[in-house]
């Protein structure tokens, strides 16, 4: 019976899991209810092995680990894009300006009294937004605009958070791989520099140009950036946690050319954003409120004013509203190119699925762009019937 419910160590040692957790064998007692006192470096169990190593704790199998970073990954891919939703918000309310001044811990408590209140709204009315714009704004509206800002910032700070406390946390606690270590590294960097790029935006606003009357507003290339960073980030975090979450699919060498043609959409989508970016930078969807034409033509008269060409691109309004239409119908059409391709292949119901969210996605983007325009079209009309 001793040898059919404890089989020798002799024949069991032999194996390799054994002799990780063993690296003594220990004699047999020779009574089944005594065990001898093991000697030092004798293990008996994985925990005392843990122990032993230092750490104090047992580390989560592999498995584990990834579906814990990939969960956390998945609500900080979650957290940046509520950022840049509120940070369209605050584009639309034109509130990104109201907060002149930048401090990582101090600006995190508001005023409180009327004395700050007013000390704050006093320093903004330095600033040219106020002198050419809001010279006639009130205490009250400007805490509006104040909020905005102020809300925008904060939850900034609590996305880096979202980022950098955990990764420490699995980072001490052995649950990163190495791979993983180097793009956990590239996203918390991405997310600070997404913050120091987001104030030098904002300082380009605030900047007096004494040669010009036009509207204050941030530069251009800087929203740009700042809107593009913001999406590398957010598409880094969504596909490295899918890529621990969701078993990943091979499609036959037959089939690679969909996949080629999917990466080319999204480049498509993402350059078609940063497009939108400038004309958000420049108002240049104020330009022309009508649609598919441009005013009474298709092809605008202004669209190579500037010299040299290439400057039509980026400062030109025309031009940037114009590309912004051709990049908008080119992402719509490849999407919807992209479905169908999708539908003549047999792939994985996950993909299909991803394949219908998009285009809905892509439609219900359009759809809610054209309603824009005709409402902004049919205002303009009414004005000029005044």
């Amino acid at each position: 019976m001793q040898r059919l419910l404890f089989p020798p160590f002799r024949a069991l040692k032999g194996r390799q899991c054994l002799q990780l957790l063993a690296p003594r064998a220990a004699p047999r007692a020779q009574c089944d209810c005594i065990r001898r006192p093991l000697r030092p470096g004798q293990y008996s169990t994985i925990s005392e092995v843990a122990l032993q190593s230092g750490r104090g704790t047992v580390s989560l199998p592999s498995k584990a680990a990834e579906q814990v970073v990939g969960r956390w990954l998945l609500v900080c891919s979650g957290t940046v894009a509520g950022a840049v939703i509120l940070g369209g918000v605050t584009r639309l309310t034109e509130s990104g300006l109201s907060m002149v001044d930048w401090h990582l811990i101090k600006e995190m408590k508001p005023p409180t009294s009327q004395e700050e209140w007013e000390a704050e709204f006093q320093r903004y009315q330095q600033f040219p937004e106020f002198k050419i714009l809001n010279h006639d704004m009130t205490l009250t509206e400007f805490k509006f605009i104040w909020y905005m800002e102020y809300s925008h910032r904060m939850w900034g700070r609590l996305v880096g958070l979202a980022y950098i406390l955990p990764a420490a946390y699995f980072w001490r606690k052995g649950w990163l791989s190495r791979g993983m270590k180097g793009r956990v590294l590239a996203l918390c960097g991405l997310i600070c520099f997404q913050g120091l790029l987001g104030w030098y935006m904002v300082k380009s606003g605030l900047e007096e140009k004494p040669d010009s009357h036009d509207i204050p507003r941030v530069s251009q290339y800087r929203l740009a950036a700042h809107l593009g960073s913001a999406l590398v980030l957010y598409c880094a975090s969504l596909w490295t946690s899918l890529s621990l979450l969701l078993p990943p699919h091979k499609l036959p060498e037959t089939h690679l050319w969909l996949r080629r043609f999917a990466h080319g959409t999204a480049g498509l989508v993402f350059l078609t954003a940063l497009s939108g970016a400038f004309v958000a930078g420049l108002d240049a969807g104020l330009v022309y409120n009508s649609f598919p034409k441009m005013g009474e033509s298709w092809i605008p008269e202004d669209l190579f004013t500037f010299s040299p060409i290439l400057r039509n691109v980026f400062e030109n309004p025309t031009t940037v509203q114009f590309d912004h239409r051709i990049l908008g119908i080119t992402s719509v059409t490849a999407i919807t190119v992209l479905y169908f391709l999708s539908r003549r292949i047999p792939l994985p119901r996950r993909t299909k699925m991803a394949a219908v969210t998009l285009l809905a996605l892509a439609y219900t983007q359009g759809s809610v762009l054209f309603n824009f325009i005709f409402k902004i079209s049919d205002l303009d009309e009414a004005i000029r019937n005044i």
